[in-house]
């Protein structure tokens, strides 16, 4: 049941949806665009491309309770 679940989701992730857990909170795939990176011991600059990445926040509920 907990890999249906996981698959489901990850579906909806590759499709760009978000995904609401009453209570509990939203997770959402955001784009993060390219920037230029410095290496603070080299100096070196190096660029670093696009990506995807999951962000996860939490409903006020669970912000609660975590007060």
């Amino acid at each position: 049941m907990i890999g249906r679940l996981i698959q489901v989701m990850t579906e909806q992730w590759q499709n760009n949806d978000s995904i609401s857990i009453q209570n509990f909170g939203s997770f959402e795939v955001k784009k993060k665009l390219e920037r230029i990176s410095v290496n603070p011991v080299t100096k070196q600059r190096m660029l670093v491309p696009p990506k995807l990445v999951l962000t996860f926040r939490p409903s006020n509920v669970l912000k609660d309770k975590f007060k």
